[in-house]
């Protein structure tokens, strides 16, 4: 397994304007704009990204971070393995995405993820 990516998890009130305001300031792309979670990515740099989010549409709460990964089920039983609390079940989501939540040894939530194949 190895981590592909980590992107920081903003809270935001409107995801549209959040990355518009990003895109506008700073240059970064719209990579992604689901109404409850969109991405700015730095062009040519798919790896550097921050997302946008007013809560998860699908999971049970909010994750602070979202780690990237090539191999979502190795990083789930190396999670499982390490004693984590496992807070959302790995999942394939009908937006893309094969994920899990974890909680980190501070209590904070990270969202472990991997795109699917389209």
């Amino acid at each position: 397994m190895c981590v592909t990516r980590v992107v920081p998890n903003l809270r935001v009130a409107d995801v549209s304007v959040a990355t518009c305001f990003y895109a506008d300031v700073f240059g970064l792309d719209i990579g992604m704009d689901q109404g409850w979670i969109g991405t700015c990515v730095v062009p040519g740099s798919a790896a550097l990204q921050l997302s946008v989010i007013t809560a998860d549409a699908t999971g049970p709460v909010t994750p602070a971070v979202s780690v990237g990964v090539d191999d979502v089920d190795a990083a789930f039983e190396r999670a499982v393995a390490a004693g984590a609390e496992i807070v959302y079940p790995l999942t394939d989501e009908d937006w893309g995405v094969r994920r899990f939540f974890l909680r980190d040894a501070d209590g904070n939530v990270v969202n472990v993820v991997a795109h699917r194949p389209a």
